[in-house]
């Protein structure tokens, strides 16, 4: 300001005695006296405008970074906002939302070989071993259409200014009970997939098992795809986690055959797992230890149950991979398939005899290049059953066997379709089974 300044009144001096001297050599002619004095005050008038102007440019800078001053800390390194005010006001500085999600669509017709699945059957919407009819007679081609499993999700992010991490995700699908019909609305409620916080090390709330391996899990058009032989489960849980390393306090649960669910068990599951990782893919143990308990009238029986899992994706090139998972325990049921069979049967003491499990699949994916990939899968699991306490018409083993193929037009888009056969054998010897061909288009955002 103050060069400025300095030049104005330099060019202010020079262009008076400019005028001085020449209203000087010209006094007597009055009339160029008089338009020079004009001149002069002209110029003295443009001098007053610029340093004005110049005033009001540096007051406006220093309003401006006043404003500034009072924003909220800059975002962490890597967390772009994604606009100036944050959508969630009352979280710290520099907290980050996410929204995500997709729009799936499947379309599916389905036989099965020896009985008719219910029109209200959950494996009318996606492959459940434990459903697929025995000792029936073969079924006419049956075609459903839904929307269900579109979800949406919610992800918040924080870094305090010591480092610490904090956070939250919530997510629901649309595949709860019916709320209407198909006649014309079918309209189906909001469920709970994923809802917990996160602080550094530490979570709490509900997701996946801590017993899981998503790296390892196949792409399927298919809900799933290799169930008969996947561990899956999401629950309410504490975790802890350190590099590979977690372990969590998971909320128990003993299923029973004939009986159902008992909800009486005093202590969590506890579940471990230790992972690694590579250019040549990944590979996790974990093992999982549990209370089983049912109570009766003359008393309580608990005993208990455990198991471990292996498993995880093998790179073979740059466009073809391995993944896969075995599983073997004793009364780990509830986590194999979606409860294909119960944890455990009561004698005729009521006591509990807990059943044995091993399961596991076995994926390979091959990209043909950047829109088009494949996927062949084949899952299996088997139940050491006492007949003498379970009957015989429990499941004895599932297996299935899906090939697949996926188009993306588009980035964020994708079109499958898949063809399945899956088989499920009684204790007694009888088997049924199913196939089925399935399309499906998504959209991810």
């Amino acid at each position: 300001m103050e060069r400025a300044a300095k030049i104005a009144r330099t060019a202010l001096f020079t262009a008076m005695v400019a005028a001085f001297g020449m209203s000087h050599a010209a006094h007597a002619q009055s009339d160029r006296e008089q338009a020079l004095e004009a001149r002069v005050a002209e110029l003295e008038r443009l001098v007053n405008a610029l340093l004005s102007q110049q005033q009001h440019t540096e007051t406006q800078i220093e309003e401006v970074k006043a404003v500034q001053a009072q924003q909220p800390a800059p975002t962490p390194a890597g967390k772009a906002p994604i606009q100036n005010i944050t959508l969630a006001p009352a979280a710290l500085p520099g907290t980050t939302v996410k929204l995500g999600g997709f729009i799936k669509a499947d379309f599916m017709a389905t036989r099965t070989g020896d009985g008719q699945l219910a029109d209200s059957a959950v494996g009318r919407a996606l492959y459940l071993p434990s459903q697929t009819p025995v000792g029936g007679e073969s079924s006419s081609v049956d075609y459903d259409a839904h929307a269900k499993f579109s979800r949406f999700n919610v992800g918040i992010d924080s870094v305090t200014e010591a480092g610490n991490k904090l956070g939250a995700f919530f997510e629901v699908d649309f595949f709860g009970n019916a709320l209407g019909n198909q006649n014309a609305t079918n309209t189906y409620g909001t469920t709970v997939r994923h809802a917990y916080m996160y602080w550094n090390s530490w979570l709490a709330g509900q997701t996946w098992s801590n017993l899981m391996d998503l790296s390892a899990l196949p792409e399927a058009v298919d809900f799933l795809g290799p169930t008969d032989g996947l561990l899956f489960v999401r629950q309410t849980q504490l975790r802890y986690t350190s590099g590979g390393f977690s372990v969590a306090l998971e909320n128990p649960e003993t299923t029973l055959i004939g009986v159902g669910a008992s909800d009486r068990g005093a202590l969590p599951d506890l579940t471990m797992r230790y992972g690694w990782k590579g250019d040549w893919g990944t590979f996790g143990v974990g093992a999982i230890l549990r209370q089983l308990r049912v109570d009766r009238t003359s008393g309580s029986d608990s005993e208990f149950a455990g198991g471990v899992t292996l498993g995880g994706k093998w790179v073979l090139s740059a466009n073809d991979d391995l993944r896969y998972q075995f599983t073997v325990g004793e009364g780990i049921n509830r986590y194999i398939g979606l409860a294909i069979t119960a944890d455990a049967a009561l004698d005729a003491a009521g006591d509990l005899d807990s059943i044995g499990a091993m399961a596991g699949y076995v994926g390979w994916r091959h990209v043909f290049n950047s829109r088009l990939r494949s996927n062949v899968i084949y899952a299996r699991s088997d139940y050491d059953n006492d007949a003498a306490l379970t009957g015989l018409g429990v499941t004895k083993s599932v297996q299935s066997l899906r090939a697949n193929i996926f188009y993306s037009p588009l980035p964020k888009i994708d079109v499958g379709a898949e063809l399945m056969f899956g088989k499920r054998e009684l204790e007694s010897g009888a088997d049924g089974d199913i196939t089925r061909l399935q399309f499906t288009t998504k959209y991810s955002f």
